[in-house]
């Protein structure tokens, strides 16, 4: 069997209602490390971003705001990515996420093709998620309610729209 030369990078935000180390975020705090295993073990899944101290990745910094925090990882495709977010401990924490996390109107979910291999940076990330609350879905920067193909990924990688305040 051919390697894929794509696989699927993703990326959420959430901003917080608490600090991390309060009583009410507890639970969520609690449930990181399981779930992180979780994913780490998933069918599909390639690689997630991890903090300074190599676990999760609540201590990345992400758009200078210390009340959002990142999780961003790669997946081979969308169908593992699904799979994996609607199951076991993940759907629950899902199910429970308005408990934690501020409900916010702009997009705080992107997703995009890598090649293969490709470990995307947090700048990158934030430059997709900038695209997609701009320009809505498109092959630089989608849902998965609204996906693309990975070819679509080939003309714009590595490339930053203009006018997104995005270092390149």
């Amino acid at each position: 069997m051919t390697e894929p030369a794509y696989e699927l990078a993703q990326v959420n935000l959430g901003r917080l209602k608490a600090p991390l180390d309060s009583p009410r975020l507890k639970d969520f705090v609690d449930s990181l490390d399981p779930v992180n295993a979780d994913a780490d073990g998933a069918d599909g899944f390639v690689w997630r971003l991890q903090g300074e101290a190599g676990d999760d990745a609540t201590d990345v910094p992400v758009f200078g705001d210390s009340w959002l925090i990142i999780n961003m990882s790669v997946w081979r495709d969308t169908n593992a990515l699904t799979a994996y977010m609607y199951q076991g401990r993940h759907r629950e924490m899902l199910a429970r996420r308005r408990e934690w996390f501020e409900r916010v109107q702009e997009a705080m979910v992107a997703l995009w093709w890598v090649p293969a291999g490709h470990r995307p940076t947090v700048a990158e990330a934030e430059c997709r998620v900038l695209h997609l609350r701009t320009h809505g879905p498109t092959p630089y920067a989608f849902t998965l309610r609204t996906s693309f193909p990975p070819q679509g990924a080939t003309p714009l990688l590595g490339e930053v729209p203009e006018g997104l305040g995005c270092a390149p």
